[in-house]
């Protein structure tokens, strides 16, 4: 490190673009790194506590090398899982993943597709009637400025007809 910053005096203590970049690049790939390594910890927790839920109900232990191992093979699948996802949507010539996107890629299990796709005509359901009550609210606050606007309109040609 030492020799370095002779280096640098030496080049007038400006680093040059590459090697900028190159630490950039450097901070993002550890950066990443450090992202990958909390998603794999929140995983492998969650697998522990579903593998402590498995262990009471049906009276067995689970080895720390077994949470391990379902937890490995759990966040490879999700990573395979991602990029499929981002395939289909490029596929179709769309930037963002979407609800058809997750039953095509969950056509291989009829439970979890049947599944996803009751939750799915739920969500467009519950969507649909969000936006009626907005439209209707919308309209209501319409109808209440051009009623109020009638109603001013009604006094001041009263208030005209009178004088």
């Amino acid at each position: 490190m030492a020799a370095a910053q002779p280096r640098l005096a030496a080049l007038g203590g400006k680093r040059s673009r590459a090697a900028e970049g190159g630490a950039m690049e450097a901070a993002g790939g550890e950066e990443r790194f450090m992202y990958t390594q909390r998603l794999k910890a929140a995983v492998h927790y969650t697998v522990g506590c579903l593998c402590q839920e498995v262990a009471e109900d049906k009276d067995v232990q689970f080895s720390k090398q077994t949470i391990a191992a379902i937890s490995e093979i759990t966040f490879r699948q999700c990573e395979i899982f991602a990029k499929d996802l981002e395939v289909f949507a490029r596929h179709a010539k769309r930037s963002t993943v979407n609800t058809e996107d997750v039953k095509l890629l969950a056509r291989r299990s009829s439970c979890l597709l049947k599944y996803i796709t009751k939750k799915s005509e739920e969500l467009a359901l519950s969507n649909m009637e969000q936006k009626e009550k907005k439209k209707k609210k919308s309209s209501a606050v319409k109808e209440g400025r051009t009623s109020g606007e009638h109603e001013a309109a009604v006094t001041e040609s009263e208030d005209y007809n009178m004088a």
